[in-house]
């Protein structure tokens, strides 16, 4: 089986898989952060070479002050709970997005938990937390012009080099619940990706469902714009 070089996943339906339970939507992100663990592991064991997870939107703080400040703390005790089990898989963690609207001590260790991770040569799991792909695009604008890169200079290459996954663009993006939209993820590294849309809820996504995406993957035909003679 061709394994994907690089995954990206909307992990999406964990308040939907709160509701169909009877349960608080704050235990269908708890459920969906031991998806998380299971996938992450699988990913590794089986050769992606990176992974990268939207795991809350720039669009996401429009929801209620107490789900959104739920989030944020949930976002912290996984990455204190989590950083050492990462660095014993030999995971390498990038964080991506605005992290300056999160409170310090979630940036604190943010930063902490990159540094410690830097050096592993495994997996590479990308976490996009109050991430847009429009921010990322307009963000890349401002450092070019800062960078003073002439339009001479500026191409999709080059332009490339100032957004956060830096020129990693992504083979297979997938997407869980059934929804079938984008919703401002990783707009332009996902040009030419495959698209995989499952009706499964996120904290019930395992092995298997990822098998069932790669399966699919496998059966594309990656033309890139281009015609097979």
């Amino acid at each position: 089986m061709n394994i994907p070089k690089h995954i990206a996943i909307i992990m999406d339906g964990n308040g939907r898989w709160a509701k169909k339970h009877k349960l608080p939507r704050i235990v269908g992100h708890k459920k969906g952060v031991d998806a998380v663990r299971t996938i992450v592991k699988y990913c590794g064991a089986i050769g992606v070479q990176t992974l990268t997870l939207f795991a809350f939107s720039s669009e996401n703080k429009n929801r209620s002050n107490e789900e959104v400040s739920l989030l944020f703390k949930l976002f912290l005790t996984v990455l204190k709970k989590e950083v050492n089990k990462l660095n014993k898989y030999n995971v390498r963690l990038k964080i991506i997005g605005e992290l300056a609207l999160f409170p310090t001590d979630v940036q604190k260790i943010a930063v902490e938990a990159q540094t410690l991770l830097a050096d592993n040569s495994g997996l590479t799991l990308v976490i996009a937390a109050n991430y847009g792909g429009q921010w990322d695009i307009v963000n890349a604008c401002k450092q070019i012009i800062d960078n003073k890169v002439t339009a001479d200079e500026l191409n999709e290459g080059k332009f490339s080099q100032y957004l956060s996954l830096k020129n990693n663009t992504v083979d297979l993006l997938i997407r869980s619940s059934g929804e079938q939209r984008i919703s401002n993820f990783l707009l332009w590294d996902i040009a030419y990706s495959e698209l995989y849309f499952t009706d499964t809820l996120w904290p019930d996504f395992d092995a298997l469902e990822m098998d069932k995406a790669i399966e699919s993957f496998n059966h594309r035909d990656r033309r890139y714009g281009g015609r097979n003679e």
